[in-house]
């Protein structure tokens, strides 16, 4: 416990002093004003935690760094968080290098953690955070088991080299109840609290009170339809420890659409301004440092 708070005071720390982030959010002529209803607080820059140069679709849909940055525009979005999945470790970290090469001050590149028999991913991985600029991993259920001798490794380099994992567990609360525990200095990311597009209240009321028990979890709230609990888990374990993402971009209506309805979301919740800056994006920028 001693240690998590202490990590947790220097992260905020380091926030504070160090990076110095603060952007109004660009007002066009059909978005909200500052002091309408659901319109963004003063100040609050918004950070896309969660969003794919390749997707896990029936397609493996790949979007462009210009297409996402094309929709963080048409959104208000300032920074992503970008990785590509449905891919090898290596091509994951091509994609998203090439595309912070092109926006470096737009897109933050997380590296996809994904066995292969032919090289030694794990090498890739820590190349990947320690020298590359990386600052986090995701990792995938429907692609990579979370058996402990394939997946412990990848956690214990995360929380050697300071990388957050973000995790598809796809509603396996067993499997997350043992990485908490096992890696308490290991910042783990429970993506859409749980399980994607989830309708069951009480899957996603353990994955919060499993947040509340263990300061290294996140709650991504992205792909998440039943929205009052994201009201819950603010009040339950607060809202700094909450992430907003897209998941995107998704085509329908169209990506920028698609964005700012995600954005609205949260926007019109019985939360604070101060708690709704936080997880648009004060949140993700803290922990990433």
């Amino acid at each position: 416990m001693t240690g998590d708070l202490t990590r947790r005071r220097f992260l905020e720390t380091a926030a504070t002093a160090g990076l110095g982030i603060a952007a109004a959010v660009s007002t066009g002529a059909g978005e909200k004003r500052e002091g309408q209803p659901g319109a963004p607080a003063r100040n609050t820059i918004v950070v896309d935690s969660h969003a794919h140069l390749k997707h896990g679709d029936a397609a493996r849909t790949e979007y462009t760094p210009e297409a996402i940055v094309r929709t963080m525009d048409a959104a208000g979005i300032q920074k992503s968080v970008v990785f590509a999945m449905s891919t090898t470790t290596k091509r994951s970290i091509e994609m998203a290098e090439a595309a912070v090469k092109q926006y470096p001050d737009r897109l933050i590149p997380y590296v996809y953690a994904l066995p292969n028999y032919e090289r030694p991913v794990l090498r890739e991985i820590e190349e990947a955070v320690a020298a590359r600029g990386f600052r986090g991993i995701k990792i995938h259920v429907g692609e990579c088991t979370l058996a402990d001798y394939v997946i412990d490794p990848v956690l214990k380099l995360a929380g050697k080299r300071g990388a957050a994992c973000i995790i598809d567990l796809g509603g396996r609360y067993a499997d997350a109840q043992r990485m908490l525990e096992a890696f308490p200095e290991t910042t783990i990311i429970i993506a859409h609290m749980g399980r994607y597009l989830s309708t069951d209240g009480r899957l996603i009321d353990q994955f919060i009170d499993l947040a509340e028990k263990h300061h290294n979890c996140f709650l991504d709230v992205s792909g998440v339809v039943l929205l009052a609990k994201v009201e819950e888990a603010a009040r339950q374990i607060g809202a700094h420890r909450l992430l907003w993402g897209t998941d995107g971009p998704h085509p329908k209506p169209d990506t920028g659409t698609f964005a700012r309805e995600e954005l609205d979301k949260i926007r019109q919740l019985n939360l604070s301004e101060a708690e709704k800056a936080d997880i648009l994006g004060n949140n993700i920028l803290k922990l990433l440092g």
